[in-house]
């Protein structure tokens, strides 16, 4: 179930200081809780709301500051909420999802939808939608913004995080590279090789997920055995594209290739010293793009395919 949230424009006076153009979702504030780290919103009803980052210059690696706002009445939920991504106090990429993770099978969406809320400075438009019974997210129409101020509630709790500079990647068929650009200006180019003709790795958009220094990667979990072509064997400095197995990681048995032809099983293969740098220099919530290549277009939802759809 999707559901379309309009951003309005909220104007906010509180121990004397007037704050102009928070823009919580209308339809996604949240449950009354804890005030940041200040302590208690206080009254029932209030909720908070992050201050733009224009209010708090040079605070943007410290927790988000926050204001009291009104709220509406929550309703009842048939369910706990189990957990809530991003963290508190972490910083993402500007393509990453608010996932609410409930501890059983949720009867009634729409009341669930209704008792969580999502503010942020500067505010955007989004929608909320399930990938499965239990796991509610949430995502702007369009990528967060650079720097955005996020407070989520959720289960009576308030949970707080900020996307850092928009690092964007995009792994182009037509000439077997990764380019990395922060906030619009090319920072690396990376020679890669993508999935072979029997696995074409999808076109579309990904954003990073887990990672690990090694990661052990077996084709048999996916039906492939090693005898028949597949592949038993640990990587190094892995990040997740998809749920279904995509990485972008060390390959340094295909760095001839690399640039040149795609000869993965459908995972982006860079240099060990390009992939490491990758590893470091990119965070949760980065998205990356798979342009021009043979396979289709990453459209099924598979855990990291919210941007697909």
């Amino acid at each position: 179930m999707n559901r379309r949230i309009k951003s309005v424009t909220t104007v906010v006076a509180a121990a004397g200081l007037v704050v102009v153009g928070l823009s919580p979702a209308a339809s996604a504030q949240s449950l009354a809780g804890t005030f940041g780290s200040s302590g208690s919103a206080g009254a029932v009803g209030l909720e908070t709301a992050p201050l733009p980052t224009f209010l708090t210059p040079g605070l943007t690696s410290l927790p988000v500051v926050t204001v009291p706002v009104p709220g509406p009445k929550r309703p009842a939920v048939d369910a706990q909420v189990a957990s809530v991504y991003p963290t508190g106090g972490e910083t993402v990429g500007v393509a990453q999802p608010v996932m609410i993770t409930f501890d059983r099978p949720v009867a009634d969406r729409a009341a669930a939808e209704a008792a969580v809320g999502i503010r942020s400075a500067p505010g955007v438009d989004g929608k909320y939608y399930w990938v499965s019974d239990t796991e509610l997210r949430w995502r702007p129409h369009e990528f967060w913004p650079a720097a955005t101020a996020v407070t989520v509630w959720a289960g009576g709790a308030e949970h707080t995080f900020r996307t850092g500079d928009a690092v964007v990647s995009t792994y182009d068929d037509n000439t077997h590279e990764v380019t990395v650009t922060r906030n619009g200006e090319v920072v690396r180019v990376m020679k890669a090789s993508a999935g072979r003709a029997a696995y074409p790795t999808y076109n579309g958009i990904y954003y990073n997920g887990w990672r690990a220094r090694e990661v052990h990667m077996n084709s048999a979990t996916w039906g492939l055995a090693k005898d028949a072509g597949g592949y038993d064997t640990v990587v190094q400095d892995g990040v997740r594209l998809s749920y279904d197995g995509i990485f972008i990681h060390s390959a340094p048995w295909s760095v001839a290739d690399q640039g040149v032809r795609n000869v993965s099983h459908g995972c982006i293969n860079l240099s060990p010293e390009d992939a490491a740098w990758y590893y470091d220099n990119t965070g949760n919530g980065d998205p990356f793009f798979v342009v021009g290549g043979p396979g289709k277009h990453f459209g099924a939802f598979d855990g990291q395919g919210d941007w697909n759809y």
